[in-house]
């Protein structure tokens, strides 16, 4: 497995039990959380319990006096066993009892990974660090979301002990089927769409490390890629595969020879992947598909091109490639490719107006007399589709001000989030878009659902809602009209 693959350091709703804490995709050095409890190894047990209590925090990190590096953490759980059921002494070290080479992850890591990394290896904790490995602070389970209900360890634990991809497609179903049972409980789309992307990226993980075992890959250091509505953790019951690969090679003249060895790995991937219900990209973007199979470099090219000759068709084309996500591999890649990105897309004016004006194209199906408007033709009558029409729009805008601001976020709520902060719009504005928004997605989730149709995964006709929810639906498209409105005062149209 490549460098930095999850393991001891990675590189860099209604129902409570589902909350969802802040963002998922932000720095997590930016979570509301209280200042560690920091000890040094001779501190008595005692006087670590003394301190957790005092400050209300529910750990302590052990550092080293010299060093200032942590060697290891104690968590309320661990004293709890420790003194309740083996009867352990309080005036001894509290390095006798702290948990050695804990979990890491960089400061400025999105919260998300800690998530995956916390089903995935049944920890608690994880400490973050900064770019010296010291302490910058901790986060638990509780400062994230999904981790208190839902199943998903029981899962996590299934998925990864899977030991070929028929038992990973079983897997795979299991999590489809539990996630309907969530959402028919009262679990909130926002929540969901959490829930399913953490589970799913272990599935898509896991496949990643059976398929790797059947190939001799090359010693560079590489990463799968995802984009999409993957890359923003957005999944909903019905999704295909958008994904790609990035690699380092030693110099210029071995990328050839690397993607070949790539190519066939990425298309064995992609095979897997759809074995397990992700089915192939209609677009043929996959990591299989040499377009999308690429060094750093050429990355950095690809990214330029689009910004630099602007054409509509690209552009449109190009989008779902400003949401990516490293998933396995080495994220010190990906990365450095998203930090070289970030400050670009604002020195390109003309790419975002490009953007907005081909996201204009895509308007909520909202007639100017209140009414539905209906796109689906003959084929399917007093229908509306609910991706294109109704969630595309919060995605569009939200990512022409993400890549205008150059925030981190992928994820479209995250997103609208922290362009409310840059662009210090009125909280309640920015709440009342994120609820539609997801009030899409909800709908959305409803009618896969109720169908076997692909081609009806995302089609609702109205008139099957009650008059209640018709409303709802309508308020959500008035939200994304105003989005639209903005999008068009800003770009002069």
């Amino acid at each position: 497995m490549p460098d930095n693959s999850p393991g001891k350091s990675v590189s860099s709703g209604s129902n409570t039990n589902y909350a969802y804490f802040g963002s998922s995709e932000g720095p997590m050095r930016l979570l509301p959380r209280r200042q560690p409890i920091i000890v040094p190894p001779d501190t008595s047990v005692r006087n670590a319990m003394l301190q957790m209590n005092q400050l209300g925090n529910d750990s302590v990190v052990v550092v080293d006096e010299a060093s200032k590096l942590p060697l290891g953490i104690v968590t309320q759980s661990d004293l709890i066993h420790a003194i309740a059921f083996r009867g352990e002494d309080l005036e001894q070290p509290v390095v006798a009892l702290m948990t050695a080479a804990p979990f890491t992850l960089p400061a400025d890591a999105p919260a998300h990974r800690a998530t995956v990394l916390m089903i995935q290896r049944k920890v608690s904790h994880v400490l973050l660090e900064e770019a010296d490995g010291t302490l910058c602070n901790v986060v638990s389970r509780g400062d994230l979301f999904g981790l208190r209900g839902g199943g998903a360890e029981t899962l996590a634990e299934t998925v990864t002990a899977a030991a070929d991809v028929d038992s990973m497609a079983k897997a795979a179903k299991s999590i489809r089927t539990r996630g309907a049972e969530l959402f028919r409980s009262g679990m909130g789309a926002e929540a969901l769409s959490q829930w399913m992307s953490a589970l799913n990226d272990l599935v898509v993980m896991r496949i990643i490390e059976l398929i790797e075992d059947e190939f001799d890959l090359p010693a560079v250091p590489w990463c799968w890629l995802i984009f999409g509505s993957e890359g923003r953790l957005e999944q909903t019951f019905s999704t295909d595969q958008d994904n790609g690969l990035i690699f380092l090679p030693g110099d210029e003249a071995d990328t050839k020879r690397l993607r070949e060895s790539f190519l066939l790995f990425g298309k064995a991937v992609n095979t897997g992947l759809d074995a397990c219900g992700f089915d192939l990209c209609k677009g043929n973007i996959m990591a299989g598909n040499p377009a999308w199979c690429l060094s750093l470099d050429e990355w950095k090219r690809k990214y330029t091109s689009w910004m630099e000759t602007p054409e509509p068709e690209a552009v449109l084309n190009s989008t779902i490639f400003f949401d990516f996500r490293p998933l396995y591999g080495n994220y010190g890649l990906v990365d450095g490719l998203r930090k070289w990105l970030l400050p670009l897309p604002a020195q390109y004016p003309l790419f975002l107006r490009t953007m907005a004006e081909e996201a204009l194209t895509c308007t909520p199906s909202l007639g100017w007399t209140g009414g539905f408007v209906y796109d689906g033709g003959r084929k399917h009558p007093h229908t509306i589709d609910l991706k294109l029409h109704g969630a595309r729009p919060f995605v569009d805008a939200a990512r022409i001000w993400s890549l205008t601001h150059g925030t981190w976020e992928t994820n479209t709520g995250d997103r609208l989030r922290a362009i409310a902060k840059a662009m210090d719009l009125p909280p309640e504005e920015t709440a009342a878009e994120i609820e539609a928004f997801f009030l899409v997605q909800r709908f959305r989730f409803q009618q896969q659902l109720s169908t076997d149709d692909r081609e009806k995964a995302n089609r609702l006709n109205p008139a099957n809602l009650n008059e209640l929810n018709r409303l709802m639906l309508k308020e959500a498209f008035k939200q994304a009209k105003k989005l639209q409105l903005r999008l068009k005062l800003e770009y002069g149209f």
